[in-house]
Formats: structure tokens, sequence, C-alpha cells
């Protein structure tokens, strides 16, 4: 076999597009290798084909460097190796440079026209005769295959052919295997018709036009173009529609029996494996992810929101590819997450999270009592508005054990994603303890995301089993919510029949007479135990990982640091929070309420909750608070009675004013009233009394070092560290970790009850993680001179003023201090490094429709916040209520209203958010 080895041009080999325009591509990188042919398809063995490549070799070689290695770059159809221009040249102009050779299959791109129609095993064979005639296979490097669309089929059966070069695969939108039970996506089944299949692919540029539709945001008409480029005719589009006729789904179809081999072989060989994804991708679905998931489990995964089909056009994965490279090949130690830096420093003892209630099975007490109107309770018996049902620490033991083998006996394994989509109360409860206790993994996104956020994280977290009340089974029937379905309550056959249910939870306990406790798996302490949703206040929801390990470290933490032991009564006002009570040994009552909006609960029903259990404890979220202290006057004397018993009372969630802590004090006066700070991620980090936020007050009036400037959250938790990253004049933050008395920057955490990682998010991950061994919040806060912390706002949310970066809490909290101001959010408006600041506010009353501030008010705030925080407010728009996410009602949407202030101000009209 005999080639052009090299990537510069020959006499013979010209470039094959000299008067094209080809946004970001160097011409050096283009070459044309002649490679003799050895696929089963060629009528004469050895005939020679022309290759065009994109090759950046040529050019490290010139710096007087040597790559790391060799990316082999593969597209699908109807691309070319245009699709990899950013990876080829921030690969060249990296510090540690990767040789990328993005090919053109043959009959595809600037690549020679055969006539021929290629199989998939054609374009395996070809892909390797090209390798071994431009010296990649004998070259001394590793070799990463990078592959989209179709290119994932192909690289991987070049890979099978080359274990002794290939190193490692990036995999971003295609499949490897297609399951035969499901049909293939709409947009291949028309390609595919025979009556359309010729027009759509080579008689026309529609095929191209509807791949090139799917990338968002779109890309410019240059870029257009030059994808379109090597595909002016019909003839040379021909190549386009083989590759499309060749899809090898059906078990009689020419390809399929190497598309098996393939897609079998990809298991047996562990490499390491990175696959980015666009969620939004009508032709490689989720699904297609899950499988390649099931064959490379160990792979690293970042999911793009909304991305669609053409990723490497839409989104920059040229820095995480590289990154990902680094600390594979380079030299880079991988980033050490903060949850394995706490392993590394000793483990110590592990006591699994359902050890309560191991302890307490003869214990005839309650456990959990449901208030209100429950969908459904263990035993099935639906309960009806304001009676209380309460399950016994006995009943709840023997109730996870039947559960747990019931769902083992019925498939469920350890391991096994699991979404709950029950109301709070003793099915719930019962539900994740025996979830947990089998090692089957918790999936718990909450109703408050919304149907669209909903599918978003079911979707992306793709549990194999889905549990739920009637409600969640018709929402996971109408809107194709993955796992098998298993029904909460009792359900007729008709009816699991129309909503696809498998099984009830009633016929899988009474399906298990005797627990063999030989039959419960053992739980591996450092294996995944949940996957918890955050609020979305910020962007998609993310899901946050937790092992068994970390699970219990959560539970050990808000034990030792509130004391909630075994005997405690406990209110969840917040839903996630009542998991927890059995953990504790803590009997737990949810309100009644509508636990998908906090700002529900009434002073009423907290009572009566209260009363059902005697507790001591409440949890409940800022806008709860504050709809409880709006209906006290509704409180009977008993009720009042009840919260004045209250003994403990903590919220967290977002920040809570001294002034709505008061008035909560005077309606729980033996209460201590405790504002933890955390985040889905690690909860709690600190913690800060009413009493301590006074001190501090007082402290900043008196002028002590770094007091004042937010809100203040307290102290470290036992076994949790925290500094800052002090923030530069752009808004970025230093790499150095300090505790320095009042210097602002990004909060950073370490703590054995952080979380283990983020779900899918592998991009994410790394950037929480950079600094090594911590969890960088995302928050922004600094330190006082007694090592208190005080919480300031959201990175994402600091004005970058011509002057420096400001925080927007210690104004907000300014402002809120004006006569007839309710809640405020300051927002930065203009370019970053010259922005101006903008008070958006509720006003009480509320306004009826956005305006601008009357003057006198206007001033009044301007003046207010100068005076306290030096920031200098621009302008003060009213709105009738502020946007706030939907779990905690109290996170106000500041990117939302930045982009709707700068509008505003611009145009002069102020719309309706």
């Amino acid at each position: 076999m005999t080639a052009s080895t090299s990537p510069r041009r020959s006499g013979a080999d010209r470039l094959p597009f000299t008067d094209t325009a080809l946004p970001g591509v160097d011409p050096a990188w283009s070459a044309v290798h002649t490679v003799a042919s050895s696929a089963p398809v060629e009528p004469v063995p050895g005939r020679r084909r022309r290759w065009h490549v994109l090759d950046n070799g040529n050019a490290i070689a010139a710096s007087g460097r040597t790559p790391q290695g060799i990316v082999l770059a593969v597209h699908g159809n109807p691309t070319w190796s245009y699709l990899w221009r950013d990876v080829l040249r921030a690969a060249q102009e990296a510090e540690r440079p990767w040789r990328v050779v993005a090919v053109d299959q043959l009959d595809m791109g600037f690549s020679e026209r055969t006539g021929l129609f290629r199989r998939l095993g054609d374009r395996v064979q070809d892909l390797g005769d090209l390798t071994a005639a431009m010296g990649i296979d004998t070259a001394g490097l590793p070799v990463v295959t990078l592959a989209h669309d179709w290119g994932g089929l192909i690289s991987q059966g070049w890979a099978q052919e080359h274990p002794q070069i290939h190193a490692a695969t990036v995999l971003t939108n295609t499949a490897v295997h297609h399951d035969n039970a499901e049909p293939i996506p709409s947009a291949l089944r028309l390609a595919l018709n025979g009556a359309v299949h010729e027009p759509l692919t080579a008689g026309t540029t529609a095929f191209l036009d509807t791949t090139l539709a799917l990338c968002d945001p779109a890309p410019s008409k240059a870029v257009k173009r030059a994808y379109k480029a090597p595909y002016a005719s019909r003839e040379r589009r021909e190549g386009i529609a083989h590759f499309v006729a060749d899809i090898p789904a059906a078990e009689d179809h020419p390809s399929h029996a190497e598309y098996e081999r393939i897609a079998g072989r990809m298991s047996a060989r562990e490499v390491p494996t990175l696959l980015l994804w666009g969620t939004g991708d009508p032709v490689f679905q989720q699904r297609y992810l899950d499988d390649l998931l099931r064959r490379a489990p160990h792979a690293d995964v970042h999911r793009f929101e909304g991305a669609k089909h053409l990723l490497p056009e839409a989104r920059d994965i040229a820095t995480p590819v590289l990154t990902w490279l680094d600390e594979h090949f380079g030299g880079a130690l991988p980033v050490l997450s903060a949850h394995r830096e706490q392993r590394a420093r000793g483990r110590g003892g592990f006591v699994p999270f359902f050890a309560e209630l191991d302890a307490r099975r003869r214990d005839d007490s309650p456990a959990v009592v449901d208030m209100g109107p429950v969908a459904a309770t263990v035993d099935g018996t639906p309960s009806s508005l304001n009676v209380e049902r309460s399950v016994s620490w006995a009943q709840l033991s023997s109730s996870v054990d039947r559960l747990a083998v019931g769902l083992l006996r019925t498939g469920v394994r350890p391991g096994d994603r699991v979404n709950l989509m029950v109301p709070p109360g003793s099915m719930l409860t019962t539900l994740i303890y025996a979830c947990l206790r089998i090692g089957a993994v918790i999936v718990v996104a909450d109703q408050g995301l919304g149907r669209k956020g909903l599918t978003r994280a079911l979707r992306g977290s793709s549990p194999r089993w889905f549990i739920g009340i009637r409600k969640a089974l018709v929402g996971a029937r109408a809107l194709g919510w993955p796992g098998t379905r298993i029904a909460a309550e009792p359900m007729d056959p008709v009816s699991k029949r129309l909503l696809g249910v498998s099984h009830t939870v009633a016929e899988l306990m009474d399906s298990v007479t005797t627990v063999d406790p030989a039959e419960i798996p053992a739980v591996d302490p450092d294996a995944e135990a949940a996957v918890l949703f955050t609020s979305g206040s910020t962007g998609p929801a993310k899901g946050v990982v937790y092992t068994h390990r970390q699970m219990a470290g959560m539970r050990d933490t808000i034990r030792d640091t509130y004391g909630l032991r075994a005997g405690t009564g406990l209110v969840a006002g917040f839903a996630p929070f009542a998991l927890l009570g059995p953990a504790l040994g803590a009997a737990s009552v949810t309100p009644d309420m509508d636990v998908t909006s906090p700002k529900t609960l009434t002073a009423r029903a907290l009572a009566q909750a209260t009363m059902a259990i005697r507790a001591s404890a409440v949890f409940a979220s800022p806008a709860a608070i504050a709809n409880v202290l709006a209906t006290a006057h509704e409180l009977s004397p008993a009720e009042r009675d009840a919260l004045a018993r209250v003994q403990l009372m903590l919220s967290a969630g977002a920040p809570i004013p001294e002034e709505l802590l008061t008035r909560l004090q005077e309606l729980m006066p033996a209460a201590e009233l405790h504002t933890p700070y955390g985040m889905t991620e690690a909860l709690p980090l600190t913690d800060v009394s009413l009493d301590v936020i006074r001190a501090a007050r007082e402290d900043a009036q008196r002028g002590v070092d770094g007091a004042g400037r937010g809100v203040c959250v307290g102290t470290p938790v036992e076994g949790a560290q925290l500094g800052v990253l002090p923030l530069r004049a752009d808004g970025s933050v230093s790499p150095e970790i300090v505790t320095t008395p009042g210097v602002t920057g990004e909060i950073v955490a370490r703590a054995p009850h952080a979380k283990d990682h983020y779900d899918r998010l592998w991009i994410t991950e790394r950037e929480s993680d950079l600094t090594p061994g911590w969890h960088r919040t995302g928050d922004v806060g600094h330190f006082d001179a007694r090592e208190r912390l005080w919480y300031e706002g959201r990175l994402a949310h600091v004005i970058t003023m011509s002057s420096g970066p400001v925080s927007s809490v210690a104004a907000e909290h300014a402002a809120q201090t004006v006569p007839g101001v309710g809640r405020v959010a300051v927002v930065g408006v203009g370019p970053a490094g010259a922005q101006s600041a903008v008070a958006v506010i509720e006003t009480v009353p509320p306004t009826s429709k956005p305006a601008l501030a009357d003057a006198e008010l206007s001033e009044r705030i301007r003046a207010t916040v100068d005076f306290a925080t030096g920031v200098p407010v621009s302008a003060v728009l009213v709105i009738p209520e502020q946007p706030t996410d939907i779990r905690h009602n109290s996170k106000i949407d500041r990117a939302e209203l930045s982009d709707w202030a700068e509008r505003a101000l611009a145009t002069g009209k102020l719309s309706a958010l």
C-alpha cells in the first residue's frame, strides 16, 4: 500500500478547494493522500483512491513541538472534516499539542467520488487503509478516536481492529446500536422511504439543509456555505444517499451483521471514554446515550442542555476534549473532587442511612404521620382531608423490608435508578428506604421543577424504574418519561394497561409473606445512593449524586449540629427534608400544603402538623415562613400554644431578613431560630442563630473588621471547611483560598457530606472542583474578624462596574429598609466592566404593572443604598412580583431581571415579566 504520507501538498495532490471560502480553516491543514483500497466493495483490489484530510501535524512540527498523540476525527453524514476545525486549531495551539487528523470519508467532503456503494464494513476498512498509509499505525503515539453521527460506529470498528494503538474514545451524538423494539427516529424513517429517499438525499440538498438546521444557535451563512461546498451536485451528494440507505437497523440489511459485531465488541475492551451529548437532538436521542453507557459504564459524560444534533458546531467541545486528554495522557493530574479528598484523609466508620429502622423494629411509637389529602399510604388506603394516619416504627421497618424484597423479586437491582414521584408521607418514606436498603439509586426530581424541568431531569438521569401516583403516571405516559412503571396506589387492570403499569406497590408487598435477610444485599458505602436535583433557580436543574457514605454524613452532620436525635418530632415544611426524619430516628410529618409551592404553608397547617406528633423541631423555607406569619391571625389558642412549644426552627434556601426572624420568634418564643447555609450539593455548611445574627449586626455597626455587607450565615458546622477565592476587578476569581476578614470572593467548601459528583455533567463537575479538593459553590461572600461567613449573593450576579465588582445582597437589604419596599433585586445592566446597578423592587402594597418608581421613592432608595453600601443605583423599577424559583419560592431570578431591565431601559417599554 502506498500513499502520499506527508500532510503537505504534492504537485499531483493539490488543494481541492482553492477557490472556496472556509471560515475557520487554515489552508495549511489541507492535504490529499492517495491510498490503495482493500475494501471488499472494490472491483479491483488495490485500486488507488484520493482522500482529503485536515491535518495540523505539520504546523505542530514547524513550531518545534512534539504532539502528545493523534486524534483521529471521523465525521458522519452529511458533514465532512470541516466539523472538527475548532478542535484542530485548539489542539495545535495547546500548551501540550495534539495532532488532529480529520478525515473526509470516501464519497464525502472533498475526497474522491468512487461511484460505489460503500457499506459499513467497507468504510471501516477504508479508514484502516488510510491510517496505515499515513503512518498513523506506526507513529508510536496513542490514537484517540473522536467521532460524530455515523462516524461513531465507523471509528469504533477501526478501534477494534487497532487495539494496540487505540488509547481512548470520544463520541458526540452518535449510536453504535439500535434496539429494534423501538422505531428509528422519524427524520431517518422519512429519508429511508423509497418514494422520497433519492430526492431528499442526492437529488436536492434537503437532507443536508435539515442537518444544518439541527444546530442551536444556527450557523452563519458563510459556515453553511462551507458545509455545502463539497456537495454542489447530485453526483457529489451520492455518498449522502448511500450513507442513509446503509442504516442497518433491519436484521436482513447487508450491513446488519457488521453493525452487530462492532456494537457487541465495544464493551469487551475498556479504554478511557468521553461522551459529549446534545440533549435536544431529535435523531440521536437519550436512548442512544443510555445504550453507550451500558457498553461503557466507566465513561465520563457531559450533557449539553438544549444543544441539538450538530453539537461540535453549536458548542465548544474543543476545550473539554483537550482538558480531558490532558488529564488522561498529558501528565496533568486529574482534578480531585472534594468528596474524594475527604475519603483520602480517612473514611472512618459507616452506619447505613437506614440504620434507625433496624434499631427500632419493635417500637410502636409514630414514625411518620400523614396529614391532609395524601394520594396513597403504605397499605394503599386513601387518606381523607385533614385526617391523620400514623405509621409506627415497627410498621415502617416491616413495610420497608417487604417492599425491598418485592422490588428485588420484580427485577430491581443494586445500582438501578428508581424515580420516585409520590407526595411526602408514609408511602414516599417507605419507597425511599426500601430502595436504599437494596442499593437502588433514588432519583428525586420534585414536581416544583414543572413539566419541562421534570422531563429534562428524568430523561437526563435515565431511571430504569418509575414509581408514581396516578397523576405522575399519566404524565409519564404523555411525556415519555423513562422507566418501567410501578403504581404507588391500587389500580384496576384497565388503568394499568392504559398507563403502561407493570406492577403496583401493594401487589409487590402482598407477594412477600416472609423476609429472609439473606435475600437483601449488603450496601456498598461508596456506591451511588441518590440523585437529588437542584432547584433550577440558576439554570437547568442539575442532578447531584450522593453515595451512601455521603448520605450518612449528611444525617450525622444535621444530627450533631442540631441535636435531632431519636425521639424528636420533626415537621418537614420543605419536602426534601422529610427523607431525613427516619434516618435521624425522628418522627416526621409533612403539613397539609402544596409541596410544589412552599409559600402555600399556612400557620394553621403548620400548627396542626406540630400538634399531630408534639413536634419540637420545624423545617420550612423562607417563603413558607413569610406566609405562616401572614396567616398567623387565623390561629386558635391551642394552635398558638403548639407553635409556642417548638424548640428548634430551621430554614434554608435563601437569606432571611432579621426582621422576619424577629417576628417568627414572637410566634415561637421557645424556639432557637437557625438559618443554616448550604445547597443541594452540601447541606449544611454553616450554622447561625438569630442571636448570632443580632450580634453580627451590632458588630457591623461598631465597625468590626469584615462585619456587614451581606447576610451573616455563621460559622462552619462540624467537619466542614470554608474559604473564598478573592474577586478580581473583572468579576473573575483568584486561585488562592483565603479567610482574610473583609475579602469578598467565591465561597469554596469541603465536607464529608458534600456531593459525590454532578450527574452526567463532566464539565460542570470539573469546573466546580477546579480548586483541588474543594467544591466551588458559585456563591460569593467574605469572613469577618470573628470567623463568621457573610453571604453576598451569586457569583453569576456580581455587577462589574467601572469601579470594580459589586455583590448585590447588601444593597438589596439596604433598599428593603425603605418604607413601602418589599423584596428587592439589584442587578447589573450594560456591558461587563461598565455595568450600572438597577434596583427592581416589589412595593407594599404591590403595584399592578411594571413601571419606573416615582421620583420620591427612587431617591430614597438610592440615598439609602449609597449611604449603607456605597453602591450607586442608576435606576429603580417596580414590578408586581419578583420571578422566583419554584422549589423555594424565594430565590429571585436575577438573570431574567437583568435582561428585562436592560430591555426596558433601552426601549422605554416596561413589559410584563
